[in-house]
């Protein structure tokens, strides 16, 4: 597999220096670019490409460079590298390599993978030192790039064996240049969480977080394992806004307060910074796919397989998701997946251009946007801080205004939640209410009359039910204790008003 990657030689220094590497500083605008390969495989080196995407506002471009771990020292498009880069320097672009294996089970499927793919990083940032941004992998919470997403019980693994590639990743990467940028993930917005689903059983991000924060933990490790958060945060349909977002635990541009706070249930108190703490977000690839105008449909062929949108609702989203980027000082770039559209109407259609060439509405939407964006945030700035109790929580006790009768046999409320939760319900006598409340948020429900738990799933409203029969005559209060599912360290009690019963 080549020569064995030293990381011992340099643990001491990234010891010293990783937490100041990750250090919060001033807030840097958002850099906008595109997710696109396009230039890479151009004749000219892509300078026809680069020029236009220059014209756009584009500071960098995400090219894809693919490791084969039959292949493991082999840089395989090493010639349309050696042609492009020079000229993505000449137009003053940017070029974030965004490398990850070229099947989806070669890191876990061939024995010494991951300390292959660190070598075979360290062999890139020597061969192409202008390069000091590296995206790790893509979405390794899909079955499409990585595999197994569970083991055959149907417990959670690819977190944990993608923790082992991107920590030995960052080692490799440092190791040659303490500068370079390492950017985790390129986390999916999606996934089902259902390990015997019949196809694409994959891990929702929220969980993947959760998961991987785990497996950190477990591993005693000290060091940071990436300098940023790579996220692709497609919208459910295409149909949908840039600002519709996506149901718990998935997450789309609107909810990416949820990847924030899932990082921060992860990591907090490690060797790995937060959003709190320093970590940006990148957007590294989005984007929304349109309709062919009937008059330009003879530069396509094949057939649309997807629901799209307008070609105005594609310029209205773009613009507003730069707009919200340049208000967010979280968010280190936006990355739009492909300036000009694919064909073959069975791939992506999201291009800033046709496939003729011809320009969209969004063309000239994405440079408008990227020119204010530049000039600094023109709305409400986006302030995040990170939850200590559980997100959403509310509760219908439903008490009115007059005596419950004791004959009463049912007893209980509704509650919810915006992420998914843990509940312990209790019905405590009035009188002693105050020490039994604080009783449950901490060990249980001592003095309690009635308890009942179970479980709230994000935005569902479960009514807590106790145990059928009367209650004595006299003064009670409902308390119920959430505890979120993907920390349990973050608790909310909430308690009702006294209710007497007659």
């Amino acid at each position: 597999m080549g020569r064995r990657l030293n990381t011992t030689r340099f643990g001491v220094l990234l010891a010293a220096v990783g937490l100041v590497l990750l250090a919060a500083g001033p807030a840097q605008a958002a850099r906008f670019g595109l997710a696109d390969d396009a230039g890479k495989y151009a004749d000219d080196g892509g300078d026809a490409f680069l020029a236009d995407a220059r014209a756009l506002g584009t500071s960098e471009v995400r090219v894809t460079v693919v490791w084969d771990p039959l292949r493991p020292d082999t840089i395989l498009e090493q010639s349309f590298l050696d042609r492009s880069l020079p000229v993505a320097k000449e137009r003053g672009i940017g070029v974030v390599f965004h490398v990850f294996p070229i099947q989806a089970s070669a890191i876990t499927a061939v024995p010494d993978a991951a300390d292959g793919f660190a070598e075979f990083l360290e062999q890139l940032a020597t061969t192409y030192p202008q390069v000091r941004q590296y995206v790790i992998g893509n979405e390794p919470n899909q079955p499409r790039f990585w595999r197994p997403q569970f083991t055959a019980s149907g417990k959670p693994r690819a977190a944990a064996t993608y923790l082992d590639l991107l920590a030995k990743s960052y080692d490799a990467l440092k190791s040659v240049d303490r500068g370079i940028r390492v950017i985790g993930l390129g986390l999916s917005g999606r996934g089902n969480d259902s390990p015997f689903a019949r196809s694409n059983a994959s891990t929702s991000p929220v969980r993947f977080l959760r998961d991987l924060g785990a497996a950190y933990r477990a591993s005693g490790r000290a060091l940071p394992i990436m300098d940023e958060l790579g996220i692709h945060p497609y919208p459910r349909t295409d149909r949908d806004s840039v600002l519709a977002g996506d149901r718990w635990p998935r997450a789309g541009v609107a909810n990416l307060g949820r990847i924030k706070q899932a990082l921060w249930d992860a990591f907090a108190g490690t060797g790995q910074p937060t959003v709190e703490s320093g970590l940006r977000l990148r957007i590294d690839e989005i984007g929304w796919q349109v309709a062919v105008p009937k008059g330009r449909r003879a530069a396509y062929h094949g057939r649309e397989t997807s629901s799209v949108t307008t070609e105005p609702a594609q310029a209205s989203n773009y613009a507003k998701l730069i707009a919200l980027a340049a208000c967010d000082s979280s968010i280190s770039a936006v990355y739009l997946l492909h300036l000009r559209d694919d064909a073959n109407l069975e791939r992506f259609q999201s291009g800033l251009r046709r496939a003729d060439g011809s320009a969209r509405p969004s063309y000239a939407a994405v440079r408008k946007a990227v020119a204010a964006a530049k000039r600094g945030c023109a709305g409400k700035r986006t302030m995040w801080h990170h939850a200590t109790g559980v997100i959403g929580r509310r509760v219908d006790f439903r008490l009115g205004s007059g005596a419950q009768s004791r004959l009463r046999r049912s007893w209980g409320f509704t509650v919810t939640a915006g992420e998914e939760a843990s509940y312990t319900g209790a019905i405590f006598p009035a009188a002693s209410a105050s020490a039994s409340v604080r009783s449950l948020a901490t060990t249980g429900a001592p003095g309690a009359v009635a308890v009942a738990s179970g479980r709230v799933r994000a935005g569902w409203k479960p009514r807590v039910r106790f145990p059928a029969g009367f209650l004595e005559p006299g003064r009670y209060v409902y308390a119920v204790r959430l505890r979120a599912s993907m920390n349990s360290r973050r608790t909310s009690v909430l308690v009702s008003r006294a209710f007497v019963v007659r």
